[in-house]
């Protein structure tokens, strides 16, 4: 069988963390033969550690010796690299977000339709056990037509203190674009994408640009803190249905929790825990499910789906038009905020 070439952009935490101990604990299907950062002491310390046999200066350097590339670099560079690579015949995994704005997610899809190549987004919360669990779940029609979804990503004094997460001009944003994207992906894909009619959003930053912050994630810099650090948005979509989302990464709550609920006519389920609730045979019922040990990680999982698509031998599960439309939603709930409107879609 012969293997997919792999080359990997960006060898700092998520790639080293995720994406590299995945394509390694898949030896069988993919190799990785190349990487590059901006920082080359990293790239070589990660090559020898990792026994990569290329160090590439620029990114285009890999092109010609890799079938398919794994972008792990700031978001300001993901349609940038990605279109590339594209165009160079090469599939490529994009950590999320797609890209910033919709103009750069759309020239990515554009590049990826007219090369043939595929293009994935890495919103790796769609391969947990629970998520597969409650898709399955509503497939089945077990709580009918969704009405009303619940998102809450909430972290209590987490700001990253590490890398650019706090730079507005690299990221796009904060805890929204870093880490609710991926409750508002799943939540679409859970509701079978429907379409977006209006968003109404607010976003914080004030917490963080206090001075004496506690933060359980390292120091930064308040003053010069300039992107989202807590999140509210209401949306509604065309069929009726709505969903009441919110994100933060520094809440005063009492503890970190993420949660997603779907009330729909028939029933509603809560994916973290996955639980299921009905009405059956003239009572309250509630169902939970136990997550069989060694079930792959989201991110082997993840990996998996790529590869084998890349090889022809699956579909991909994160498809680019469906990323770009979170993208869609994002700089909808931005733009309210900045306009103190709704906003139509």
């Amino acid at each position: 069988m012969t293997r997919l070439k792999m080359g990997i952009i960006g060898v700092g935490g998520i790639a080293q963390g995720r994406h590299i101990p995945s394509f390694l604990d898949m030896k069988s299907k993919v190799e990785i033969t190349a990487v590059h950062d901006v920082n080359q002491e990293r790239a070589e310390e990660t090559a020898k550690t990792y026994d990569i046999s290329l160090v590439c200066n620029d990114y285009k350097e890999m092109f010609p010796h890799v079938d398919a590339v794994t972008i792990c670099t700031p978001n300001k560079f993901h349609a940038e690299i990605s279109i590339a690579a594209l165009e160079a015949g090469v599939h490529v995994l994009c950590e999320k977000p797609m890209a910033i704005t919709a103009a750069e997610c759309e020239a990515m899809l554009e590049a990826a339709e007219k090369n043939d190549r595929l293009l994935s987004i890495a919103y790796h919360y769609r391969y947990t056990p629970e998520a597969q669990l409650a898709k399955k779940a509503i497939l089945n029609n077990d709580i009918g037509e969704p009405l009303v979804t619940r998102v809450q990503a909430m972290r209590r004094r987490k700001v990253p203190g590490w890398g650019v997460f706090t730079n507005k001009d690299l990221q796009g944003g904060g805890s929204l674009i870093d880490f609710g994207c991926h409750l508002l992906d799943l939540a679409l894909w859970l509701l079978d994408d429907p379409k977006p009619v209006e968003v109404i959003g607010r976003t914080y930053d004030r917490l963080s640009k206090t001075p004496g912050q506690v933060n359980d994630w390292g120091p930064f810099d308040h003053e010069t803190f300039n992107v989202d650090d807590h999140v509210t948005s209401y949306i509604t979509f065309e069929n009726g249905a709505s969903m009441q989302f919110e994100c933060s990464w520094a809440a005063n709550i009492k503890e970190d929790h993420t949660s997603l609920t779907i009330s729909g006519v028939d029933g509603g389920l809560s994916v973290y825990p996955f639980e299921l609730y009905q009405a059956k045979y003239g009572a309250l019922m509630d169902s939970t499910a136990k997550i069989r040990e060694g079930e792959p990680t989201p991110g082997l999982a993840q990996a998996n789906n790529f590869v084998d698509s890349c090889l022809g031998q699956d579909e991909l599960v994160v498809k680019p038009e469906q990323a770009l439309k979170v993208t869609r939603l994002m700089e909808a709930i931005y733009q309210s905020s900045e306009t103190s409107t709704s906003v139509k879609l």
